[in-house]
């Protein structure tokens, strides 16, 4: 699943191949000996020098988290822009770039799950830029699985990894594809309730000298302890301890979003001590995530199916720090799952 420097074998670095090829619409571009990172010759000076100037951003993430608009935010910003560009052709075009009379001061790549068994490559492409001395930062985008759902069936595009399965199976495949290159990215920007003109702003803010500075973006979740904890996940708690909806006859239909459910929830007093506590902590932990740079705080919030406690709690949280000042978004990973079960 996840990169590995040994998943690039030997013989995918033969002369007039690049590495995985199967017939892409990048044929015509051939790989070269001194593509391949363990043939590659040190950058003469004066490139290292003209290296120095040139800014690269490799765009990733979810299919469906907006790579696309990101894209053509970034050309809007004077960025040359290429998409889905095969892993192992990365050094080369870097190369090119940074030649003198190279034309090209900035670009932004963006690779995705398209690339097939290209991504495994992307591995040992920025270990060579690192080696040859590029700067580069990975911008990661994200956004909840109900949002990803309702893009593909908007544009009634197939997702890559879907295969005969559904979406929910393709989205958890790719996020655990994804999460060796998630942890290792500079920026990660949810997507989920922004407009295309908002993505471009958190862009500008992050990618242009002089924006300005980006702000912590907190995501609280909701989910079921029976689906699994999100993947995407820095804080995880869990309020199975608090009195259950599901056995009150009149609130299980109902969910977390619903006055009754939330009053039900909410007003219990140990459930307001615990709030109490937890905001408390939160309030202690949030200015050191800042202090460490970190941009992208994932709080999910657990109860047993996903469907009551955990989506009133996490709905009061986000309220909670919204009004701390805070840029706070809240989605509800579990809340519309079938569980085919008597427990919530």
């Amino acid at each position: 699943g996840g990169l590995q420097a040994g998943d690039y074998q030997a013989d995918d670095c033969r002369p007039g191949r690049v590495p995985g090829d199967n017939g892409s619409r990048y044929r015509g571009l051939r790989a070269d000996p001194g593509s391949c990172p363990r043939n590659r010759s040190v950058r003469p000076a004066e490139d290292r020098v003209i290296a120095g100037m040139f800014k690269l951003v490799i765009i990733t993430g979810l299919s469906g988290a907006g790579k696309s608009q990101a894209l053509k935010s970034f050309e809007d910003l004077g960025y040359f822009c290429i998409d889905n560009l095969p892993p192992a052709l990365i050094p080369k075009f870097v190369d090119l770039s940074v030649q003198p009379g190279g034309g090209i001061e900035r670009a932004a790549l963006g690779i995705d799950i398209r690339g097939g068994d290209f991504f495994n490559d992307l591995a040992w492409a920025l270990k060579d830029l690192a080696a040859s001395g590029i700067g580069f930062r990975i911008l990661y985008l994200d956004a909840s699985d109900e949002a990803v759902i309702r893009r593909f069936k908007e544009t009634r595009r197939r997702h890559p990894l879907a295969g005969d399965g559904n979406l929910w199976d393709g989205i958890e495949r790719e996020r655990a594809r994804l999460r060796e290159l998630k942890d290792r990215a500079d920026e990660i920007i949810d997507t989920t309730y922004l407009s295309p003109h908002q993505l471009k702003n958190e862009i500008r803010a992050r990618f242009v000298e002089g924006g300005p500075p980006a702000r912590l973006m907190i995501t609280v979740t909701s989910f079921g302890y029976r689906f699994g904890i999100p993947p995407d996940t820095d804080l995880a708690m869990d309020v199975r301890f608090l009195q259950n909806p599901h056995y009150v006859p009149q609130l299980r239909p109902l969910s977390g979003l619903d006055p009754q459910v939330r009053d039900y929830v909410l007003k219990a007093p140990v459930c307001q001590n615990f709030l109490k506590r937890f905001l408390q902590l939160l309030e202690f932990l949030i200015p050191h995530y800042i202090h460490e740079g970190k941009t992208q705080l994932v709080v999910s919030v657990g109860c047993t199916g996903g469907r009551h406690r955990s989506v009133a709690v996490a709905e009061a949280v986000a309220s909670r720090l919204s009004h701390q000042g805070h840029r706070v978004v809240v989605e509800h990973r579990h809340l519309d799952h079938k569980t085919g079960t008597e427990t919530e």
